[in-house]
């Protein structure tokens, strides 16, 4: 099904990346490419971007992993379609495969991953208004799945000892780690992300690993604007550069 909503045609990863997406509806931004960044996929493995939208985290994380291989898996088939488009426009389509499907009942043969990725919607159901436009309200609000179901639905589709990784706003860690208890994960690690060095995180990276019993660890995290407002250099790697942002691995394993 082709999307209702005007299209723009952006760039990530300081223009490397070519990204149709709505112009109205959800929209990539600095999200995805910092997700990407968190994920130490290797050659080879195989890797699923959960609610993939126009497939930005997956395009990001190839880019610096070219010999892995992504499944995306999106609600919305809009989404999913832009996302094959994008997959074709960057010459990725033998490595990134986005398909429609549901992450509550996902398509028969999926089978299991190294990885999973994903950035959740960030709004409980029923919480604050309902953005207009139906597919950004769609990416942005809970719906059949809540955040406890989503993380339910991303570790079940790890391998053992498979990683899952996300990134949610900063208020919803203890959601998060509530959701991950009794999931059979382990060496939990949390990396906030600072707008600038004198105020509260924003953002969180979590990532866990199925079937290993290491300790959660609270990570430095990253700062991402100066004083000036501009990006840190190390924010820059990542958003420019697309450089890894990888201290969420290295964890004790203890099976």
């Amino acid at each position: 099904m082709e999307p209702t909503d005007p299209l723009t045609e952006d760039r990530l990863l300081d223009g490397r990346l070519r990204l149709i997406q709505p112009r109205d509806g959800y929209r990539a931004a600095i999200d995805p490419v910092f997700l990407a960044a968190a994920v130490p996929a290797r050659p080879g493995e195989r890797v699923l971007d959960l609610g993939c939208g126009v497939g930005a985290a997956a395009l990001c994380l190839l880019a610096r992993c070219p010999q892995a291989t992504v499944t995306g898996l999106e609600l919305q088939e809009s989404l999913a379609g832009l996302a094959r488009r994008n997959a074709a426009l960057n010459a990725m389509e033998e490595r990134f495969n986005p398909l429609c499907g549901d992450g509550a009942a996902p398509p028969p043969g999926l089978g299991e991953f190294d990885h999973v990725l994903t950035n959740p919607p960030f709004f409980a159901q029923r919480s604050g208004t309902s953005a207009a436009n139906a597919s950004r309200a769609m990416a942005h609000q809970e719906g059949g799945l809540d955040l406890a179901g989503w993380i339910k639905a991303a570790v079940k589709l790890l391998r053992p000892k498979g990683r899952l990784t996300l990134i949610h706003r900063a208020e919803r860690l203890g959601d998060i780690l509530a959701a991950l208890r009794g999931r059979g994960v382990g060496d939990i690690a949390v990396l906030p992300l600072w707008p600038k060095a004198d105020r509260a995180a924003g953002r969180v990276i979590v990532g866990a690993r199925k079937g290993v019993r290491s300790p959660l660890r609270l990570l430095p995290g990253l700062v991402l604007h100066g004083q000036d407002g501009a990006f840190t250099p190390a924010a820059q790697a990542i958003l420019r550069g697309g450089a890894a942002l990888d201290p969420l691995g290295g964890g004790e394993d203890k099976t």
